[in-house]
């Protein structure tokens, strides 16, 4: 009976506890690797200060192609000076464990946090007539950073998001149109071309991000 008593206070308590968790929605915006934006959902609290946050980034290369990158035929700023062109995206999938430090001053938290990553990245040199070479890879990484947020009224309080991403090297594929066709090639990172195609498709080794934006908690 005492155990049945136990069992039935520990499930009250569990689901009290739950339905005390409150969730929230982010949108953010700034710059990481270019102009980037990003979608959260945080739930802050499950084990007293420590949370968990699931975002989702999306950003324009400021720079995709290696302005000096030559595969031998020369250099991309060569082919930039008579119009080839470039244009690169990233998109970058997170979670993370997070910990509350609480209110630094009135209506002023702070979160720290620190997670895994999966970034799916893409540039593309094009020079017109559909003569073009697009490069993609998809990497796992580590990242981390705080958010400090303020309260602005009822659940609405406007986010601060300072933080940094590492990201491993991984197999590169590249799509080769031409006047003669269509190619595709993929560079493992053990192959010999793999160094200059890397050195060509810029993409985040180390990448910094600061955004700013909204959070809704319910």
């Amino acid at each position: 009976m005492k155990l049945q008593r136990l069992l039935a206070v520990s499930a009250l308590a569990t689901a009290a506890t739950a339905g005390a968790q409150t969730y929230e929605l982010g949108l953010t915006g700034g710059y990481a690797g270019g102009l980037s934006g990003e979608a959260f959902i945080h739930s802050p609290s499950l084990i007293g200060p420590v949370g968990v946050k699931l975002g989702v980034s999306y950003a324009r290369a400021a720079d995709a192609i290696n302005d000096s990158s030559d595969l031998g035929a020369g250099t991309f700023a060569s082919y930039k000076a008579t119009g080839a062109t470039e244009s690169g995206t990233h998109t970058i999938v997170g979670l993370d464990a997070t910990y509350g430090l609480g209110e630094l001053a009135p209506g002023i938290d702070t979160t720290l946090y620190a997670g895994a990553r999966y970034g799916m990245f893409k540039s593309t040199e094009d020079y017109g007539s559909n003569i073009n070479a697009t490069y993609s890879t998809s990497s796992f990484g580590l990242g981390a950073g705080a958010m400090i947020s303020y309260a602005l009224s009822g659940n609405l309080s406007l986010v601060g998001d300072l933080g940094a991403d590492y990201f491993l090297k991984s197999r590169i594929d590249r799509v080769n149109n031409t006047a003669a066709g269509k190619t595709t090639d993929t560079y493992a990172t053990n192959d010999p071309n793999y160094s200059g195609i890397s050195d060509r498709f810029v993409r985040p080794g180390v990448q910094f991000k600061a955004r700013v934006g909204i959070k809704y908690v319910f």
